[in-house]
């Protein structure tokens, strides 16, 4: 029986392609809605829930005590959504390179495969629809050990929508499947925001993975305890664990 009870995934960069897609959805929201974008600042907060992206750059732009601040967030997110929820529904959505191999052998090991994401609710459905991912899962997004998944935690589903860095989707993952020490969970995303939320989650590792939106040496700026070039890589980290390895 693995000393890890829980691997929680990003999803977007981490266990589905995206090659950049996310991050032009913003730049077309910010078009059409006059909002100042520039590349190195959204994807610094890549991971993050995605209104409080628009949240950031409009009071960057005009301040948040503006009298149009509020209408501006909403009317950029909305375009957002729009772009977002369109691209997924319509473009072919893939998991990444040794993705579903992982998830077999998670399951293999009685090991918990949950996923979190800076997406909100709807467009993760989306997303996981068209994956089939959803197989098993309940009205509370909690499967079987027979399902693909075991549990899905998006930002709506947290009080005021907080998402990474903060710990609590990773917590709420915890809380459904009845996992109550943070030493038994393993986290890995793309982004800083993922590797945040497993620090402040106190994960037994926090590991980031460099086919997404950051680089090896953008990632290693944080906290981490690995940065990892595969999906196929985590397998030995569990391993070594169990064996007392690492």
């Amino acid at each position: 029986m693995s000393k890890v009870k829980l691997v929680m995934f990003d999803m977007a960069g981490t266990t589905v392609k995206d090659d950049n897609e996310v991050q032009t959805c913003f730049f077309i929201a910010a078009d059409k809605t006059g909002l100042t974008a520039e590349a190195d600042r959204v994807n610094a907060m890549m991971g993050w829930a995605k209104k409080q992206v628009f949240q950031i750059l409009w009071r960057d732009q005009i301040g948040a005590d503006h009298p149009d601040y509020a209408t501006h967030v909403e009317t950029s997110y909305a375009a957002f959504r729009h772009a977002l929820e369109h691209h997924y529904q319509t473009q072919p959505v893939h998991p990444t390179a040794g993705c579903l191999e992982l998830f077999e052998w998670l399951r293999s090991q009685s090991i918990a495969i949950g996923l979190n994401t800076g997406f909100y609710r709807k467009v993760t459905d989306i997303i996981l629809s068209r994956l089939g991912w959803n197989q098993g899962l309940n009205s509370d997004y909690v499967g079987s050990s027979d399902a693909i998944i075991q549990v899905s935690v998006t930002p709506s589903e947290i009080y005021n929508q907080e998402g990474r860095p903060a710990p609590y989707m990773i917590q709420k993952a915890m809380y459904k499947l009845g996992i109550k020490d943070p030493q038994t969970v393993i986290t890995i995303g793309d982004t800083p925001s993922d590797l945040e939320a497993g620090i402040n989650a106190h994960c037994l590792m926090s590991l980031g993975i460099t086919h997404g939106t950051h680089t090896r040496s953008q990632l290693k700026n944080y906290a981490n305890h690995g940065v990892l070039d595969s999906l196929n890589e985590l397998k030995d980290k569990i391993i070594a664990i169990d064996h007392h390895l690492l």
